[in-house]
């Protein structure tokens, strides 16, 4: 509940930084920070551990795949297409997840799973066409694409990631995946860092940078790979569906922005869909 409450105030935030920051140049200033931050939770928690050598290869995969890959396609993504259909593409993750963990074998994917996952992605749908909508056409299509493949990569970082999240815990392999992805991050980003005018960087703007990456990156991993390490991947998967249910409620008590039927609709239903996901046997 936490985490969607961070990602359901992080996406109008992230949409104003990159009025100002090209999107790979945001991604260069936020990460140092998320990285930062989560070193001093790793000595805050005052855990041991450390990789054993044939898990190097694995975590340093997934720190390219969660970190480099999937932020480069999610924040060009986003910038290329409208708020309603990077909410709506990336709503399919819990889909592209659950199908993942039945083709490895890591989760017995059963009917009310599917359904529920299926009721999240309907209600987002409800949601989306009772705000502004989504208009998929050849303006938004690079887009589209680039916040699928942040869907599907997504979920394979998810599913990738719940082994070693069970041998060593959430914090280790969120802060040692996400330092080696805070390296290509930098590379990525720094030609266009360097291009950048340092008096677009008003105060607002960092403080937009530094809730992108010590809120929705540093503890929201964390979170999202102890949800994978509790509940599992199909059922932590459900609740990134959430997130648009906080950003209408953090509207209408924040703006005075008040839901339409339809969008009151789509959050009921991705509530149930979540409780469905949720009541459904492990497995």
């Amino acid at each position: 509940m936490v985490l969607a409450v961070i990602w359901g105030v992080n996406f109008p935030l992230i949409k104003v930084g990159l009025a100002v920051v090209p999107p790979l140049a945001f991604n260069a200033l936020r990460f140092p920070f998320a990285a930062l931050a989560l070193w001093l939770l790793f000595r805050a928690s005052r855990i041991a551990a450390r990789p054993e050598r044939r898990d190097l290869p694995a975590i340093i995969a997934l720190g390219i795949l969660g970190h480099v890959v999937y932020q480069a396609l999610f924040i060009v993504g986003v910038s290329r297409t409208s708020a309603g259909n990077a909410s709506l593409v990336l709503a399919t993750s819990p889909a592209w997840t659950v199908a993942l963990s039945a083709v490895t074998g890591q989760e017995k994917v059963t009917g009310p799973v599917w359904a529920g996952v299926g009721a999240t992605i309907v209600g987002m749908a409800l949601v989306v066409a009772g705000g502004q909508g989504a208009s998929f056409g050849s303006a938004t299509l690079a887009g589209d694409l680039l916040m699928l493949a942040a869907a599907v990569g997504w979920a394979a970082y998810t599913v990738g990631s719940r082994p070693l999240v069970y041998r060593y815990g959430p914090l280790p392999i969120t802060a040692w995946t996400l330092w080696i992805g805070t390296v290509g991050v930098m590379i990525l980003g720094a030609p266009a860092l360097s291009r950048l005018d340092p008096t677009v960087l008003t105060p607002g703007i960092w403080g937009t940078v530094l809730y992108a990456g010590v809120l929705s990156i540093s503890v929201a991993y964390v979170l999202w790979n102890r949800g994978v390490r509790r509940l599992g991947n199909a059922r932590t998967a459900v609740y990134s569906n959430l997130v648009p249910v906080v950003a209408l409620l953090a509207a209408w008590v924040g703006l005075g922005e008040r839901p339409t039927g339809l969008q009151v609709l789509g959050a009921a239903v991705i509530l149930a869909g979540l409780r469905w996901t949720r009541s459904a046997p492990a497995t």
